[in-house]
């Protein structure tokens, strides 16, 4: 729950940066000098980017929970007892250890979701974020291709 608060209080910091960027870019352009101008569109251009990573970043999040409350309920989350940190983190030689097995399930099914899914989970615990947030962007358009 507090990860949801995090990102909450984060989308509502950046909107409201991008609101005050939107509203500070207008009164440029009004001026009517050429330097205003274009110092006014490059703020309209850069708030509407934003926005639009904004939204994708939060798309992603929801489509990764609904999946992993769904591979929940259908019991295929990973059962491995690992040891954790403090935090309940997985410690990174315990990630490694079983990320082989994740690995070759999605050799053997590379078109199932949950193998996809899974194998974010090992990279996680492996403490490979950018290589689990690639097997979750996977793992959800082989789920919207099942479908």
């Amino acid at each position: 729950m507090s990860t949801r608060i995090g990102v909450a209080v984060m989308a509502v910091l950046l909107a409201l940066y991008i609101a005050v960027a939107g509203w500070r870019a207008v009164q440029w352009i009004q001026t009517g000098e050429p330097i205003a101008i274009a110092m006014g569109a490059a703020l309209i251009v850069l708030p509407a980017i934003a926005l639009w990573a904004l939204g994708r970043e939060l798309w992603f999040g929801v489509r990764a929970e609904q999946l992993a409350r769904r591979l929940e309920t259908e019991g295929g989350l990973p059962e491995e007892l690992v040891a954790t940190t403090a935090s309940g983190r997985p410690t990174r030689a315990e990630g490694d250890a079983v990320f082989p097995r994740y690995k070759a399930d999605v050799e053997a099914h590379p078109d199932d979701w949950t193998a996809w899914f899974r194998l974010s989970l090992a990279y996680d615990a492996a403490g490979d974020r950018r290589r689990a947030r690639s097997a979750v962007r996977e793992a959800i358009r082989r789920e919207r291709a099942s479908r």
